[in-house]
């Protein structure tokens, strides 16, 4: 298991020093269970204490990486399983997760310093670790360059049949790029969100505990071509995929 670039070099001292062991139940079992840290105090704001996010960000990473490896080379035994869990510590920026490739093709799953603050737990770090690596595994990154290409190609044909000049084409074919791209979005996080609360589930946290971070995210609704779906329908699913896991 490999993490990539962590944070400045205060935090990075801070997160290695509260990195905690992890104890496997006897007989096999596919869940481990977690040594529980200190308990610090939260913030007045219930946000947790720097330090407890700290930990609590390490102790996921720790337990959720190899669980996601795992299932990755189950369902994908061709493509590069070894994720790369990295910090964004550039200032200012807001409370975000991504997922992406490098030029090798390794999956990088990122995080911002603000994500990891306002995480009010460890399930619901857990759970957007599992919901970014679930992007990889069930390829969604190939899936959306095809859709955005396609949709470049079918707009630029179409505005250049129309006589349309230059500028314009290449306006429509950014367009067509846009739509293409976010044809399946709704549905890739949806299967994101599924795939997710498996992995924290079998990594020992609770998804259902860790989804409740969209309660306080903006509602998208049915926005039309929106990037994600409404809030209340992520949390559904995460609620049937735990019924069925237990």
């Amino acid at each position: 298991m490999t993490t990539g670039r962590m944070v400045q070099l205060g935090l990075v001292a801070l997160l290695l020093a509260a990195c905690q062991p992890v104890a496997y139940p006897a007989g096999g079992a596919a869940r481990p269970v977690p040594v529980q840290p200190a308990v610090f105090a939260p913030l007045p704001d219930g946000r947790l204490a720097p330090q407890q996010a700290a930990r609590n960000f390490v102790q996921v990473v720790a337990q959720v990486e190899p669980v996601a490896e795992a299932m990755c080379r189950d369902r994908r035994p061709r493509s590069n399983c070894d994720f790369d869990i990295v910090v964004d510590d550039r200032p200012n920026q807001p409370p975000n997760a991504f997922q992406t490739l490098d030029r090798s093709g390794r999956p990088i799953i990122g995080f911002t310093l603000a994500l990891i603050a306002d995480a009010r737990n460890a399930d619901e770090i857990a759970f957007v670790v599992g919901h970014e690596a679930a992007h990889h595994i069930a390829g969604h990154i190939p899936q959306v360059q095809r859709t955005a290409v396609t949709g470049a190609v079918l707009a630029g044909v179409l505005a250049q049949a129309s006589g349309a000049p230059p500028e314009a084409v290449r306006a429509a074919q950014e367009m067509g790029a846009t739509m293409g791209a976010r044809t399946y979005a709704r549905d890739f996080e949806l299967e994101a969100d599924a795939l997710g609360a498996e992995i924290a589930w079998r990594a020992g946290f609770d998804p259902l505990r860790g989804a409740a971070f969209f309660d306080r995210l903006p509602d998208p609704g049915d926005q039309f071509l929106g990037s994600h779906p409404p809030n209340a329908q992520r949390k559904d699913i995460v609620r049937r995929v735990v019924q069925g896991l237990q």
